[in-house]
């Protein structure tokens, strides 16, 4: 079913790494790409060598020279078409990253639709790419900002998201002007692959060079390339929090750029007056889905003593409703986690959770039997736990929801939530006005994103995505996150036959 459905793509799962022109490499070593849902391997494809990888960044430069003299309304012409190519193939990639990435069929549906929203969005933003107007001090001047197109893009990004964080780097950069280099996760490349035949199909159909999106596969040492590379501008990494550090040290070492987006340990306050069916849903939903292995996943529960043990309680009921088998049939909730090695943390941190004093509410387990023959598929855990637990204080990509009780005012809980490290995104669970608006004010949540009675993950396309201290500070997608896509330059026009000097100087000849 998986390989018709690859056709349809045009992909031969036996001949992946082949491509006429620079579109993409691989002539290294080999990657095998497992399914974590039946444990089978679903093709080989062979890494990006050095040389390949220098052949791809040559043709992205030349390609740069063309792309941005492309008026913006003509390349958000390029973005409109790959996003009516994905509606036509949405239950097919949709499927493709279920089955590669293991999250739920109707999460990889939801992907492709983000896939789709940036591209609506950098589409009309095409038309938009605005500066300002600016009052300069001096007579018969006019002063304004405009922004230009930074050059060759280098996009980084992890398996929980395959293909729409590439979507949203690449969407916003291509209509800015800007060429992309692609290098996705070891762990899900034929994602990116098919990704790429994609939008490589649509620039071939509009005569435009292959070099204006690229794709190299590989390892750590192939991001190592990118971040090293003065020809890329902008480097934009998705990951985890050690990774983005190396990124971010090798990219300034250059005076380059970063956007950075890296680890949450995102926490929902439930406060007295919260709305509980809402509060259930929510932190459940946030927990569990994608395995619990989205950077916006709810870790951590702030739950007022007052109504700690009802809350429990209703959460400890919801989680043996939870049902865990294979994503691609909806009648499960949850699917595997990516790898055994994913399976090894989550074991590690419920055992770190009883080494510090931490009491298990639902058990960690692996299943094993008919269905699970992968070895990845395991089950949520809730624990009740004390925030500044070492455990706690890092993030676990796991289903690991962490329990903590606090007593007294909202201030309490919210500095309980800010006491962490990440600062990627946040909720609150309340009726009370007063509540909401502190939470949302200066003196509250320190998280990039923070949301009132919704949960932590979901975010729409719209607003800027990203966090704040070891979440990296960077923002992706919606608002005015363009400009971080673009160089910022300020002009002033003398249409005087004079030349007065700024701050009132005078220098008379």
């Amino acid at each position: 079913m998986i390989t018709k459905e690859l056709a349809v793509l045009e992909i031969n799962a036996q001949n992946l790494g082949t491509s006429t022109g620079s579109t993409w490499f691989a002539q290294g070593h080999v990657i095998d790409s497992y399914s974590p849902t039946d444990g089978k391997k679903i093709a080989s494809i062979q890494s990006t060598t050095q040389k390949e990888y220098n052949q791809v960044i040559a043709a992205a430069e030349q390609a740069k020279l063309m792309w941005r003299d492309i008026p913006a309304p003509k390349r958000g012409e390029i973005i409109r078409q790959l996003g009516d190519k994905l509606r036509e193939l949405k239950p097919t990639l949709g499927k493709l990253v279920s089955y590669e990435m293991g999250k739920s069929y109707q999460e990889g549906m939801g992907e492709v639709q983000e896939m789709i929203d940036i591209c609506d969005f950098a589409v009309g933003l095409s038309r938009q790419l605005y500066g300002h107007t600016i009052h300069s001090e001096r007579p018969g001047h006019r002063m304004y900002d405009q922004y230009h197109p930074l050059g060759v893009v280098g996009v980084i990004t992890a398996f929980n998201f395959p293909v729409a964080v590439w979507a949203w780097n690449t969407a916003l950069a291509l209509v800015c002007g800007n060429v992309v280099v692609w290098k996705p996760s070891e762990k899900t490349p034929l994602c990116a692959i098919a990704c790429q035949k994609i939008l490589a199909d649509i620039l071939s159909q509009n005569d435009l060079p292959e070099g204006i999106s690229s794709l190299v596969t590989g390892d750590a040492t192939v991001g190592k390339w990118i971040a090293e590379d003065h020809r890329i501008t902008l480097v934009s990494a998705t990951g985890s929090t050690r990774m983005g550090r190396e990124v971010a040290t090798t990219v300034a070492s250059r005076l380059g750029k970063s956007l950075l987006e890296l680890g949450g340990n995102n926490a929902i306050i439930v406060t007295p007056s919260a709305d509980l069916k809402m509060t259930i849903i929510g932190a459940v939903f946030g927990a569990v889905g994608t395995a619990g292995q989205r950077c916006t996943s709810t870790r951590r529960l702030i739950i007022h003593e007052s109504i700690y043990d009802k809350v429990k309680n209703a959460l400890v009921d919801a989680y043996q409703q939870i049902k865990i088998g294979n994503p691609l049939d909806t009648n499960y909730h949850m699917g595997p986690l990516i790898d055994t090695e994913a399976v090894k943390m989550y074991l590690h941190a419920v055992d770190r959770v009883k080494e510090e004093g931490g009491k298990i509410l639902v058990e960690a387990a692996v299943l094993e039997g008919q269905g699970y023959e992968s070895g990845c598929y395991v089950t949520p855990v809730i624990a009740e736990v004390e925030n500044h637990y070492e455990i706690v204080q890092n993030e676990t990509f796991a289903p690991i929801l962490y329990l903590i009780k606090y007593h007294g005012e909202v201030t309490d809980a919210i500095q309980i939530q800010n006491n962490v490290r990440q600062g990627l995104s946040s909720a609150i669970m309340t009726t009370n006005l007063r509540e909401a608006e502190l939470f949302l004010s200066q003196n509250g949540s320190d998280c990039g994103i923070a949301n009132v009675n919704i949960g932590t993950s979901g975010a729409e396309i719209g607003g800027a995505f990203g966090g704040e201290k070891e979440t990296g500070g960077g923002r992706e997608s919606g608002s005015d996150a363009w400009k971080t896509y673009m160089r910022r330059q300020t002009n002033t026009i003398n249409y005087t036959d004079n030349l007065p000097l700024a701050q009132g100087i005078k220098f008379d000849l």
